[in-house]
């Protein structure tokens, strides 16, 4: 009985961590990732949304140039969106 006890334990730990892994959301400190401004659609950013905001899916407007989506790291200026490119800073955007 404790064999299958200890079998059940081990499958639930190793599928809760591959679960985490598969739905864990972006990090920001992930060294081939970088911020990239105003290329967000509303509701789909990963944080900094400016004031009012909580972080991540808080953007009001698509292209919202005060909040960033992590991208891979050195294609950020090069993604164009109605606006122009995507910005390694924030960047003022028509509310």
């Amino acid at each position: 009985m404790s064999t299958k006890i200890a079998t059940s334990v081990a499958l639930a730990a190793a599928f809760a961590g591959a679960a985490t892994l598969l739905a864990g959301p972006a990090r920001a400190d992930d060294a081939s990732k970088e911020k990239c401004y105003g290329v967000s659609l509303a509701g789909k950013n990963d944080c900094a949304a400016g004031p009012g905001t909580t972080c991540a899916g808080t953007s009001k407007v698509d292209y919202q140039g005060n909040a960033w989506k992590l991208v891979p790291k050195g294609t950020c200026v090069s993604l164009s969106t109605p606006f122009g490119p995507g910005s390694l800073d924030p960047v003022k955007r028509p509310a």
